[in-house]
């Protein structure tokens, strides 16, 4: 493995580059709280019961969102009804299609957006014109008796034609119940983890091309929870053998288990989007190479990382380096011992 330390320029690349800044955040927070605000007016508008709940789940609530220069974001806010409230003349149950249209026509109630919203088969998608989308998926809220006798809630997601049992939250749980536990030992490796999820989505969409291409982002953080290597101050060694894990992982099977629900699959064999992460993840890692290389220099491997990240980022780091090492020869006077400093003592 190579001795040069490039933490700090994929650090500062996470910072500026990857994860979402304070402003981002706040923007992401306000998108959410209108498109909310819009979906319960716009039922109260057509006179149906507004949700019990909304809740946050996906990478925004995961705190893995990362940038976007097409500002392609997508943000999942679950809505949930209590089963009467899903009804028509008061005694027929809605059918999921039927769930998920209610919900879209009070989203489309609002004529100052110029996309109505659509129905898809798992959530309704409202896009706004700034080029990011909210899903929303619709759930039903049930309640069935547990082992113990007493009552417990479980939730059916409107899919397709049925109402499946699902519940978006249980992944958010998952993966920070990771993060939790990595942060409980002698090294925060769970905030560690978190970056590494973020860098390699960043990278899996990293050229607009493989943006409709590549794995989804649950497939990619399910990967990187399952195959994560910790790298204590290490943040391109941590990037660089969870890759190299997965590959491995991907090279015997392409299909990844769903994080909470048994039995249920996110990908299956000979899958064409995550053959394709693997595909790239393989041309990553070859052009990272270079940094095991005896002669590699610093500069060397921030263009290595440039190229992997499709990114100028890095080279300008180089270049800034170059200048510092530079200005350090200086002419230095002849009276070195006087100083004009009051007596005061450096610090």
């Amino acid at each position: 493995m190579a001795e040069i330390d490039c933490n700090k320029d994929l650090r500062a690349y996470h910072n500026e580059k990857v994860t979402l800044g304070k402003s981002d955040q706040d923007t992401m927070r306000s998108r959410r709280d209108s498109g909310r605000t819009r979906l319960r007016n716009g039922l109260t508008r057509l006179e149906k019961p507004v949700p019990e709940k909304i809740e946050s789940q996906g990478s925004y609530s995961m705190k893995t969102m990362v940038q976007d220069d097409a500002c392609e974001y997508d943000i999942d806010d679950g809505v949930y009804f209590k089963p009467e409230d899903l009804t028509w003349l008061v005694v027929f149950e809605l059918s999921p299609a039927d769930a998920r249209a209610r919900v879209c026509e009070a989203l489309s109630d609002d004529e100052r957006l110029k996309s109505p919203a659509e129905v898809k088969r798992n959530c309704v998608r409202q896009t706004y014109p700034q080029g990011y989308h909210i899903d929303y998926p619709v759930y039903r809220i049930k309640t069935e008796t547990n082992s113990d006798g007493n009552e417990e809630e479980y939730f059916e997601l409107a899919s397709g034609d049925d109402w499946v049992r699902s519940d978006a939250r249980a992944v958010t749980s998952w993966f920070n119940g990771h993060v939790t536990n990595l942060n409980s030992g002698e090294v925060n490796d769970g905030s560690q983890l978190r970056r590494v999820v973020r860098y390699t989505k960043k990278f899996a969409r990293s050229v607009a091309d493989w943006k409709e291409k590549t794995a989804s982002g649950i497939t990619i953080t399910k990967l990187v929870v399952d195959y994560f290597q910790s790298s204590d101050g290490r943040d391109d060694l941590a990037i660089r053998n969870t890759w190299k894990a997965i590959k491995k992982a991907l090279d015997a099977s392409t299909e990844v288990n769903h994080p909470v629900l048994k039995d249920t699959k996110l990908s299956g064999k000979d899958d064409d989007a995550v053959t394709f992460f693997k595909d790239k993840l393989a041309w990553a890692l070859k052009e990272l190479n270079v940094l095991d290389e005896k002669d590699c220099s610093h500069k060397n491997a921030l263009e290595a990382w440039d190229i992997v990240f499709s990114a100028s980022f890095f080279a300008a780091r180089a270049t800034e380096d170059t200048k510092s090492q530079k200005s350090a020869f200086v002419v230095t006077p002849s009276k070195v011992s006087e100083r004009n400093d009051d007596g005061g003592r450096f610090g």
